[in-house]
């Protein structure tokens, strides 16, 4: 970079933030100096044991049984971590925290702000561990959520830690298909599910839904009902008795939760994370990106199906409180979530760059507005920021650090982003996180800078997923955590995200090399549409592409279908949203349904779904595929005629 950042590294970074804390202790105790980011980076991904051991002591991560070494043999894919330790997720976010200080505070539309104090979530967490016991749920076995955003949700998932057992949970406003995609991979013993949830001013009835869940479910053993907005007991009947608090040791890799990809290219990937692997991940990143501290506040928008879910509940590691928000993130206008972090005192705000960007074209002003003296960071992730909304941050929010980030469900956590140490650019990410070796890759395997390319990561990182639950294991040639990561550069990560790297450090992200789709912070698959789209029995093919807004809206979703016969009208236009809304997701509705004469494909019969949105989104036609790699050499004419 040669322009001068927005926002420099402040004087007294080393005496104000958890990450200059954590300078000096490495000063005292390790007897390391660092001048600045770049050297810190540096250490932290080519000394891989002197810097995990460092956050496992700075952070006072607890081992019941200590390792026999950081990391033998860091090659990639199947590398150990801590081998021999065992420890607890849960019992990092509950213990040492004070009785009276608020925990959890949680808003919603369907019913009125709730809180909990860490005496009253340790007490809850202890009682539906009894209850979930109760229930023989133990070591290994899997419960499932179908659960909103509220703090039954929290205590249920610390619970099911506690016990060794493993969690997964999919945000009520998936159709039953989406969940059963994603829930029938790991068959669960139990079920914890709402009947229904208020979306702004609409009741949302998903009694239907969970029928068919629980009928499609068959290894389940338990329903556990939430009352939210009805009279269900039996969350209520769970917490019933009293619980003593405990804390099942289990190894470092041991599986605490199962993410699920977006099933762009098929079924949804079941994702399995380890209670340490995605421990001293959080501490590394809430503590020293995010500054998180005892007494902070950290209120990020989220549904339950996204892994900012499980990163916010990590705010409790640090000793920070969490705010939960359930319902319309829009309601009842735009000001709203800036509202609440001025009545929570936000200390970390994270937003989706749709809505800062949103708020940027209303002319919001919220630090004018409100009283936002206690947020230090605004963060973003999602999709890219524009620079225009790095500057209306900076202009808007003068204290404040604009930290943009970029990662994702495979390792959750960040990939990219920034810190209190490092330098805001307009426009750019400001680098790799501690301890990520991210790099740029062209198609021969080389690291590359000033251009695009591949983003890959040549060392692990310990929430690296442990294995994909039912797969081959993952040093296994034939494995699908194998080809799905690293079959294009042996031994090295690819991320499948488009990357550019400046020479000081700073990236661009250019998109996913894939088709997922993200609206209104539901993240749904391509290969889901066409499950659905093309069990009609008008429909023989089908194509979805979603054009971005970059002011900040929902942007333009686009599906194409292939008639079987006879023509497109408004009833069959109809119907498809119908059954989409239904079986996906509300925000998944196409603005525009159009019939075409054939998708296009590959010669592999792989559909084109980029290709596509580069054509509509100007690009050149000869700059985006050539004819001869097209099943059909017609395929794009009318997406051309279209563009």
């Amino acid at each position: 970079m040669t322009t001068t950042p927005l926002r420099p590294v402040a004087a007294d970074v080393r005496d104000t933030t958890e990450i200059g804390r954590y300078l000096g202790w490495l000063s005292t105790h390790r007897g390391l100096g660092f001048d600045g980011y770049p050297s810190l980076h540096h250490w932290s991904v080519t000394d891989l044991d002197g810097f995990w051991s460092s956050i496992r002591d700075y952070f006072g991560v607890r081992f019941h049984t200590p390792e026999t070494a950081v990391v033998p043999d860091p090659r990639m894919p199947g590398t150990e971590w801590f081998p021999g330790a065992t420890l607890n997720y849960a019992e990092h976010a509950l213990t040492d925290r004070p009785d009276d200080e608020v925990a959890v505070i949680a808003y919603a539309q369907t019913r009125d702000r709730v809180e909990l104090t860490w005496a009253e979530l340790r007490d809850q967490v202890a009682r539906a561990r009894a209850g979930l016991a109760r229930l023989g749920v133990g070591r290994g076995d899997r419960v499932v959520a179908y659960l909103p955003n509220i703090p039954e949700t929290v205590v249920a998932y610390l619970a099911v830690a506690s016990l060794g057992a493993v969690w997964a949970s999919c945000a009520p406003e998936f159709g039953a298909r989406a969940v059963l995609d994603r829930f029938g991979q790991v068959e669960p013993k139990v079920l914890l599910t709402v009947s229904g949830y208020r979306y702004g001013t609409k009741d949302v009835d998903r009694r239907g839904e969970v029928a068919e869940i629980v009928a499609g479910l068959p290894t389940l053993e338990h329903v556990v009902r939430v009352a939210y907005g009805d009279d269900a007991t039996g969350w209520t009947d769970l917490l019933d008795n009293p619980g003593e608090p405990g804390f099942e040791p289990v190894g470092f890799a041991h599986p605490l939760c199962v993410l699920f990809s977006s099933g762009t290219t098929g079924k949804p990937k079941p994702i399995v994370h380890g209670h340490g692997g995605l421990l001293l991940e959080h501490l590394k990143n809430h503590g020293l990106s995010w500054d998180l501290r005892p007494g902070d506040r950290m209120l990020w928008f989220s549904t339950t199906a996204w892994m900012m879910w499980n990163a916010l509940v990590s705010g409790l590691l640090t000793g920070a409180s969490i705010v939960l928000v359930d319902g319309n993130p829009l309601h009842p206008d735009l000001a709203w979530q800036w509202r609440l972090a001025a009545e929570t005192r936000a200390t970390l705000l994270g937003a989706s760059p749709g809505f800062l960007m949103a708020c940027r074209k209303a002319g919001l002003d919220p630090a004018a507005d409100l009283d936002l003296s206690a947020l230090r960071q605004i963060g973003a992730a999602g999709s890219p920021l524009p620079a225009e909304g790095y500057r209306w941050v900076a202009e808007r929010f003068p204290g404040v650090l604009l930290n943009v980030g970029s990662g994702g469900t495979d390792v959750c956590s960040g990939i990219v982003q920034g810190s209190p140490l490092q330098p805001v650019w307009a426009g750019e990410i400001s680098g790799p996180c501690l301890g990520v070796d991210a790099k740029a890759f062209d198609s021969r395997g080389e690291p590359v800078v000033g251009e695009l390319g591949e983003l890959v990561i040549t060392a692990p990182m310990p929430s690296m997923p442990v294995g994909f639950w039912g797969d081959l294991p993952v040093t296994d040639p034939d494995s699908r955590y194998r080809a799905t990561y690293f079959a294009d550069y042996p031994g090295v990560w690819r991320h499948g995200d488009w990357v550019r790297f400046s020479p000081d450090g700073g990236c661009v992200i250019a998109g996913r090399s894939d088709a997922t789709l993200n609206r209104g912070g539901v993240r749904l698959g391509t290969a889901e549409f066409y499950t659905v789209v093309e069990e009609l029995p008008e429909v023989d093919d089908s194509l979805v592409v979603h054009l971005e807004d970059p002011a900040g809206g929902n942007g333009d979703l686009r599906l194409y279908v292939v008639l079987h016969d006879g023509a497109l009208d408004d009833d069959l236009r109809r119907r498809i949203k119908s059954v989409l809304k239904s079986a996906l997701s509300p925000r998944h509705v196409p603005d525009e349904i159009t019939a075409v004469p054939v998708i296009p494909r590959n010669r592999t019969g792989k559909k084109l779904e980029l290709p596509v949105k580069k054509l509509l989104l100007g690009a050149r036609p000869e700059d985006v595929v050539g004819r001869d790699v097209l099943a059909d050499p017609t395929a794009l004419d009318h997406f051309r005629a279209r563009a």
